[in-house]
């Protein structure tokens, strides 16, 4: 079932998440619902406050030709090397992020700022800890566009959008856009 995304301007995608306290039936039919979505409008991630949910959930999946170079994107899955797509698509609750290293500037854009994209400096590189619906527990450390979805994606969990880590001066030149869709949402 496809759902509604929220878009900039609706206080929900300010709101910081709960933590789920429990993996329900509920709570997977609501992830393949999110991967749906997710799917549909061609994104990469979705968190739950972006269907109006303030939980610490998210969904990502990147597709192989969205890998950064020709070989594939390995990372460090619970102290092991493995090619990023053996653990697509994710979907986890209350992550950890330790973001590491230089800062990387990247343009991002998001499912709820429709129509926008902005450069924004992020660290390269994310440790992290991630509670999967089994259960288990993810322990990864990468880098390229895993690790800049990851910190995205987890920053909706706490009430910021890409659009708040801009320079000052792409705030100034997107300002107009914004109220615009705040406006229209």
């Amino acid at each position: 079932m496809l759902l509604n995304v929220k878009q900039y301007g609706d206080p929900v995608l300010r709101a910081v998440s709960a933590p789920v306290e429990h993996i329900t039936d509920d709570l997977k039919n609501l992830v393949e619902n999110m991967l749906e979505t997710m799917y549909a409008t061609e994104g990469i991630g979705l968190a739950a406050p972006q269907i109006g949910l303030n939980i610490r959930l998210v969904v990502i999946d990147i597709p192989e030709d969205e890998e950064e170079g020709t070989e594939p994107e390995m990372i460090t899955v619970n102290g092991e090397q493995k090619p990023m797509r053996s653990i697509m698509p994710l979907a986890f609750i209350n992550p950890e992020l330790e973001p590491y290293g230089e800062q990387y500037l990247f343009t991002e854009g998001c499912l709820s700022v429709r129509g926008i994209r902005a450069n924004v400096s992020r660290p390269d590189r994310v440790r992290a800890r991630l509670t999967l619906l089994d259960g288990s527990v993810l322990e990864l450390d990468c880098g390229g566009l895993l690790a800049r979805c990851l910190q995205h994606e987890c920053d909706h969990l706490d009430g910021f959008l890409f659009v708040d880590r801009v320079s000052s001066a792409a705030k100034i030149t997107l300002s107009k856009k914004l109220k615009k869709l705040a406006a229209t949402r």
